[in-house]
Order: C-alpha cells, then sequence, then structure tokens
C-alpha cells in the first residue's frame, strides 16, 4: 500500500497536495486564531471524484480529515484534528450551470459568496445569504455553518437558498440529496446537512435558490445618542408591521473604530449608536416605508435620520458595517467575536447586560450586529500576552452566552458551534437533546473521521455513545 502522502498525490496531483511545515502553519485554524492544531497534509482538489478519492485515502490510512472552504469561519469548524488530512475546496470554484427562468445555479463549494451575485446580477438575479466575508467566504463552507448575514431578516440563512447537495459521504460513496425543483419526498436530508458543519460528508455540489433583484432601495442611518434607544427603534419597527431587509446597530465604539481605518463612511463620531436600515421592493412602497423608519426612529429619541443620497454612500455605508470586524485591530492584537441570538422583545435589556459583564471584567467590548433578528456579535478587544486576560476573557465569554440563554436564546446565529462553543452545548440541550445529535452524526459518520471533535460535546470515553467509532472523538470534556 502507498503512503498516505503518496495516495493524496496520486488523488490530487503533486501540486494540490501540501506537507512542509511552512505550508501547514497557515491551515492550523481558521477566524478563530485561538484555537489551533497542525494537519498532517492538505489536499486542494477540483472535481468530486478526486474529493472520493482523498476519503478512501483516509479511510485506507485510518485518519481523520476535516472539510474546509475559505477559513473565514468564527468557531473552528475548519480547525485540522492533529494529524487529520484538511481537504480545502478553494479549487473547486465553478460556476456549473445558471438557469434564470427557474432562479437556480449550481456551484461546486468553492465558488466565493459575492461571485455568484456579480455573475447572476445581468439575469436580473442575486444569491441573498450575505456574511460580512462575503467577498472572501465560499458557499461551501456557507452551508457548512448555515451562514447568514444583515439581510437574514428578510430573506432568511443559507438553509432557506439551499435546494440540493451532493455530499461525499465519510465512506466514500456520493450521494444527491434534495431537489432543484425544491422538494424532494421523505426526510428532509438537505436541512440536516445545511449546518452539520462538515461532520457528515463533504459537500462538493450545491443547487441554490436565486432572488430577483429588488426595483428599488433604499438605505437609511439612524443616529441615536445610545445603543438601547438604537434597539428601542428596532422593536417599534417590527412591531408595526415593517420588515426591511436589513436592521443593523453599531455602537459608539465601534463607530470610532471604523471612522479611523480605510473603512471610513462618515458616521457621526459623537453618536452613542447608529442604526442602518436598508429597506428594497417595489419604488412605490418605499417612501410610506422610509416614512415609518423616520417616525420610529425619533420615537426612540434619535437625533436623526439619514438617507443614503446615491449607490455610493450607501455602499460605503455597508462596507463600514461589513468590515468592523477588520478594523478592530486598531484595539487590540485579540478579540473574541460572539454570536448568541435573543427575542427581539429582549433585544435592549440583554445588550445592557452584556455591556455590564464586560465593565465587570474590565474588558473593552464593542457591540456590532443583526439587531433585526436579534442576533448579537460582542467583540472582546485583548492582548492574550497579558497574564491572566485570556481567562477573564473565556470567563466574560460564558456568562454573555449564559445571560442569552436565560432571556430565551440561542448559543449561535450563524457561526455555527465548532470547537469555539461545543462545550457549552449543555447549556442550552439536555442529555437527551444530544444524544439524538448524536445518533444522527452516527448514523452517516459511523467511525467518527469525518471532522471529529467538532460540534457536539464529546463523552469522557466516545464508546459510551458510539462503540464502532475509531476514537478520533476522545477528548475529555472541560
Amino acid at each position: 500500500m502507498p503512503s498516505l502522502h503518496q495516495a493524496l498525490e496520486n488523488a490530487v496531483g503533486r501540486d494540490a497536495c501540501l506537507h512542509r511545515p511552512d505550508e501547514l502553519f497557515v491551515y492550523e485554524c481558521d477566524g478563530l486564531a485561538l484555537d489551533t492544531g497542525r494537519a498532517t497534509a492538505v489536499v486542494l482538489p477540483r472535481e468530486t471524484s478526486e474529493v472520493v478519492a482523498v476519503v478512501r485515502a483516509c479511510i485506507e490510512h485510518d485518519v481523520p480529515f476535516v472539510p474546509r472552504g475559505a477559513g473565514t469561519g468564527l468557531s473552528g469548524g475548519a480547525r485540522p484534528v492533529d494529524g487529520a488530512v484538511v481537504i480545502e475546496c478553494s479549487r473547486m470554484r465553478r460556476i456549473l450551470e445558471v438557469r434564470p427562468e427557474d432562479r437556480v445555479a449550481v456551484v461546486q463549494p468553492g465558488v466565493v459568496n459575492a461571485e455568484l451575485s456579480r455573475v447572476v446580477a445581468p439575469h436580473g438575479l442575486f444569491y441573498a445569504p450575505d456574511p460580512s466575508s462575503q467577498a472572501a467566504c465560499t458557499i461551501g463552507g456557507n452551508v457548512a455553518e448555515n451562514s447568514g448575514g444583515p439581510h437574514t431578516l428578510k430573506y432568511g440563512t443559507t438553509t432557506n437558498h439551499v435546494l440540493a447537495v451532493e455530499l461525499v459521504l465519510p465512506d466514500g460513496a456520493v450521494a444527491r440529496l434534495g431537489s432543484a425543483a425544491g422538494g424532494a419526498p421523505g426526510y428532509d436530508l438537505v436541512g440536516v446537512v445545511v449546518g452539520s458543519e462538515g461532520t457528515l460528508g463533504v459537500v462538493t455540489e450545491i443547487t441554490t435558490r436565486l432572488e430577483p433583484l429588488p426595483e428599488a432601495v433604499e438605505t437609511l442611518l439612524g443616529i441615536f445618542p445610545d445603543i438601547v434607544s438604537a434597539c428601542r427603534a428596532v422593536g417599534r419597527m417590527v412591531r408595526g408591521g415593517l420588515v426591511p431587509a436589513a436592521l443593523e446597530i453599531l455602537d459608539q465604539r465601534t463607530i470610532a473604530v471604523v471612522e479611523d481605518s480605510v473603512y471610513a463612511a462618515g458616521l457621526p463620531r459623537d453618536a452613542g449608536a447608529v442604526l442602518i436600515v436598508e429597506l428594497d421592493g417595489a419604488q412605490s412602497v418605499l417612501a410610506g416605508q422610509s416614512e415609518r423608519v423616520h417616525a420610529a426612529c425619533e420615537a426612540e429619541s434619535a437625533t436623526g435620520v439619514r438617507i443614503a443620497r446615491d449607490d455610493r454612500e450607501r455602499e460605503l455605508f455597508w462596507k463600514a458595517r461589513k468590515n468592523a470586524f477588520g478594523a478592530m485591530g486598531r484595539l487590540a492584537p485579540d478579540i473574541y467575536l460572539h454570536d448568541a441570538v435573543v427575542p427581539r422583545a429582549r433585544l435592549a435589556e440583554v445588550v445592557e447586560v452584556v455591556c455590564s459583564i464586560a465593565d465587570r471584567y474590565e474588558l473593552p467590548l464593542s457591540n456590532v450586529f443583526h439587531a433585526g433578528d436579534g442576533n448579537l456579535h460582542p467583540i472582546i478587544s485583548f492582548d492574550r500576552r497579558n497574564a491572566g486576560e485570556l481567562a477573564r476573557v473565556m470567563e466574560a465569554g460564558r456568562e454573555i452566552l449564559q445571560a442569552c440563554i436565560d432571556a430565551g436564546g440561542v448559543i449561535t446565529g450563524e457561526h455555527g458551534i465548532g470547537t469555539e462553543k461545543r462545550d457549552f452545548m449543555p447549556l442550552l440541550f439536555r442529555d437527551d437533546d444530544l444524544d439524538a445529535m448524536r445518533r444522527l452524526r452516527t448514523a452517516l459518520n459511523p467511525e467518527g473521521r469525518c471532522n471529529p471533535t467538532k460540534l457536539l460535546p464529546t463523552p469522557r470515553f466516545c464508546a459510551e455513545a458510539n462503540p464502532h467509532a475509531r476514537g478520533y472523538d476522545r477528548v475529555p470534556l472541560a
């Protein structure tokens, strides 16, 4: 039998198989740089058949494998288990088919999110899920994490836009799930795969739903004395029956950081918070909706409401919002970015609690989040080189998650569980719930070889959950 490296080179070619330490270094983590691992090799297949060959090589040599998109994920989902083979899908970047009459596209997993919208725009269509990293993240990664974005409020997350997938299973078989027609008999296996964080197989093809470009778009900027007032304005709009395409809040610290960076958009530095409101749809209805936005903001103490003058200013607003995370490097060398969802009615209350937690731990906190669907993204800036600081950050993070759960929320809205929140799952789910999830994973990934240690907390002895598992998941609970 050939060595593992020889088998991988036979599968994808020598130029698509990385194994030198300097080559592997950049694949040690995803966007969660606090959690790293060292792969034994990274392969870059171009076709489904090459993925199958790689998986079979891993089976023959009894090593785990980890699917990876662009590595922009923020929960450790693409972090390699030590000794694993990383299946990097970035070279699988072809748009295989666009059917404008059906509003459907078929793509490989390495297609960059924003690229699909650019390609289908001449047909009057776009791909709705828009993570902040959409200029870099891939649709395969979006499927793994069930990614959302600012326009989730109106258009939903990735799961609402995936009709079918091709999946290389952990045993090397290829399955096609779902239907381009949008409906398939039996269990919703597409729904099972979307958001499974690469633990059920490697997605090699995705059939996506496309949306018609709206006739008109209007973007407004509400200016508030504090973040709580902005949150209350969001609640007032939705209670009044208004459902904008997006409702995004940036607090004062975020505004200052963005305006000091290359992403400056002319946001008012003296504002306690700003609320970006985007309306889209028929031109005839936007004027009335805009008036309702003005009224809701003014009723909650807004000091002003600006309307983007043109597409350029609108793009500036969104550039500031979507690059806010990147600008945080101006505050400290490290950030811990959380992702939790709370009921919209309790948004203002929970934001105050989150801020008080950071104050108590003497940690600088920035808030920039999807207010419309209650998806919070508190950002703690810190320097892990300072003694004891990382421990304080992690403890504050745990309290933030607990506060969101206590308010009736959940521990992730779009970033996934990965390794970051794996051991927090018992805060939200009972043992019976987690056991049901393990049984589902075991049905498709019986040996635990595919992306082990992710998503679900691991029993102290893997055999408790699955007597056939090979032990890749045998890590003690924190």
